[in-house]
């Protein structure tokens, strides 16, 4: 910064301002001094600019799956949030790997970002325990924390299972299964809790089948698809709830496509999550949807409320609620 002021001919303060407060600069100042930069290629050292301050103007996201497009849809509600903000958002996937997650979480506590966004699949009360202790605002994203932990934005998962339980019952559907794994996953138990809710509520005359996939994505549903396929049509469930998209267009594929059992004539398929690939499925998927983008905004609000508000912040958790998209995997 000292070379860029003597080529400049300002002061240390000027080329300071004109890289953290451009309108206190003339246009004419603020020109020479990036021309200045330009030609000593001249690049600001962030690192020691947030050990001085304590923190800088970015916000670490780290997600449990990338590869799913609601959490894409929760960086694009969030990265939309810290533009207005003026913060950068920046981005890391843990691929559901809780050892990766506090490596992230450490990488960017060691940053010393302005504060973190976490989505994750298992509890993570440890992890937000330490940045916490370093003065790292966090907020949890799909995922209810323990009371008093921190911030939070969640789905209502119960309703996710309810409405895609109830809507196979109110089209007539009465012998329903509902298809997941990873039950240590809290989205997933709380919408196994909704379809029993839903079928319970119909009483005697819908049954449930509960169906171990072998996991959550497009090739476990292949898996448990060729399983359902083995099955005589009469001991085929009617009404499929999916716990996840992915997991939902791989058993389609299989019974529709290969086996010829008719989706959704003869098995009509759910999915919770209303995801990307949804509406592009060989059976277009009825699914309910989880408003990602939302989320994110919602969470970099909350975020920036408790940095801004410091001591004076108290913990609150906003619940979205979900609805159901129809298609042709499960009409009206």
């Amino acid at each position: 910064m000292q070379d860029v002021a003597a080529a400049a001919g300002v002061s240390l303060g000027t080329v300071s301002n004109v890289l953290n407060h451009p309108a206190k600069v003339s246009p004419a100042t603020a020109q020479r001094v990036r021309e200045a930069i330009a030609q000593l290629g001249f690049v600001r050292n962030d690192a020691a600019r947030s050990l001085a301050s304590g923190s800088n103007s970015s916000i670490g996201m780290v997600l449990a799956d990338i590869e799913n497009s609601l959490f894409i849809d929760m960086v694009h509600g969030a990265q939309e949030a810290a533009r207005a903000t003026g913060s950068k958002l920046l981005l890391a996937n843990t691929a559901c790997d809780m050892t990766l997650q506090d490596e992230y979480l450490d990488l960017f506590d060691e940053s010393r970002v302005t504060g973190m966004l976490l989505a994750p699949m298992q509890d993570s009360t440890a992890g937000i325990a330490r940045v916490r202790a370093h003065g790292r605002q966090i907020v949890l994203l799909n995922f209810a924390p323990k009371r008093g932990t921190c911030c939070a934005v969640l789905v209502n998962n119960e309703q996710v299972g309810y409405l895609a339980a109830r809507h196979l019952i109110e089209t007539g559907r009465t012998r329903l299964a509902f298809v997941a794994a990873h039950d240590d996953y809290q989205p997933v138990r709380d919408r196994r809790l909704g379809v029993r809710a839903a079928v319970e509520e119909a009483g005697g005359r819908v049954v449930l089948e509960e169906i171990a996939a072998a996991g959550l994505t497009t090739a476990d549903g292949h898996l448990a698809g060729q399983g359902l396929a083995r099955r005589a049509l009469e001991e085929l469930p009617d009404g499929l709830v999916v716990v996840t998209d992915e997991l939902a267009n791989g058993i389609i594929h299989e019974l529709h496509t290969v086996a010829g059992v008719r989706v959704p004539e003869q098995v009509a398929v759910v999915g919770c999550e209303n995801n990307r690939t949804a509406g592009s499925a060989a059976v277009p998927l009825t699914a309910v949807d989880m408003p990602g983008r939302m989320m994110g905004q919602e969470a970099m609000r909350l975020l920036m409320d408790e940095v801004e508000a410091g001591e004076r912040h108290r913990h609150a958790t906003v619940v979205l609620e979900p609805e159901l998209v129809v298609r042709a995997s499960a009409p009206n």
